[in-house]
């Protein structure tokens, strides 16, 4: 089964009522690649703004979910509140909440195994710091976090895999084509162990400073099924990036 290209944007603490509305706007109007998925994902505050306005093909996604159904946890948003406001996916594990905010692989993967049981879509971001890949242990860095995936959810169907280095998140530094589908073909193979339907049909992105420039040739790159996107996300060129396949 081919698996259809995916981009995603990732707005992060970016943006105001006047500026996103022009990026969905921008949207609104592109002539899209109809065989790629686009989701988009605005701060929690501009989550219902942007599903209102923005084309209906074109899904949203938080940056983050708690894993309890509701309660006494001030500051989080559950699974079933994006259900009702029709946000269908989550950005789960990105770097900077693991390394900021200290979120474990374990609550990373809970937070995961909440949203896929209730239906909720997962980019499930995984990746190496610098210090990590200078050392050489780019992969076991990796295998760690997705063993600790594994060890809790049973169904993958709702995982989208994004492999964030990060060392080139924002940074303009960007894995060389071979450096980013060395890791992908890793990540396809470790998925084998969960079985071979798993590792054929689950999309792996790319994320780290992807631009208008770099995205057709890592595009190409046979276990390379997208990419989650960044700062280009908040520009034009966003477009072309999604457009990467007709390249």
């Amino acid at each position: 089964m081919a698996r259809k290209f995916f981009v995603g944007g990732n707005f992060k603490m970016n943006g105001s009522i006047s500026s996103i509305k022009e990026i969905v706007n921008n949207l609104n109007k592109a002539d899209l690649d109809p065989n790629t998925e686009v989701v988009i994902s605005p701060p929690a505050l501009y989550l219902l703004l942007v599903r209102e306005h923005l084309r209906p093909e074109i899904e949203v996604a938080a940056q983050n979910v708690f894993d309890k159904p509701n309660g006494a946890y001030t500051g989080e948003i559950s699974v079933s509140q994006l259900q009702d406001s029709n946000i269908t996916w989550t950005i789960l594990g990105h770097s900077e909440r693991r390394t900021i905010l200290n979120e474990s692989d374990e609550l990373v993967a809970s937070k995961t195994k909440v949203a896929t049981e209730a239906g909720v879509g997962v980019i499930w971001c995984c990746g190496e710091s610098l210090e990590q890949r200078e050392a050489g242990k780019t992969i076991e860095v990796v295998s760690k976090q997705l063993e600790a995936l594994k060890a809790q959810i049973s169904d993958w169907s709702k995982v989208v895999i994004a492999y964030e280095p990060i060392w080139a998140i924002g940074t303009g530094k960007v894995a060389t084509t071979e450096q980013a589908q060395e890791v992908h073909k890793a990540i396809r193979d470790w998925l084998k162990g969960v079985s071979d339907k798993v590792a054929e049909e689950t999309r792996i992105l790319y994320g780290g400073s992807v631009n208008e420039k770099n995205c057709g040739e890592l595009s190409k790159q046979p276990d390379i099924d997208g990419f989650l996107v960044g700062g280009a996300s908040l520009k034009p060129a966003f477009v072309d990036i999604i457009n990467a396949k007709k390249q």
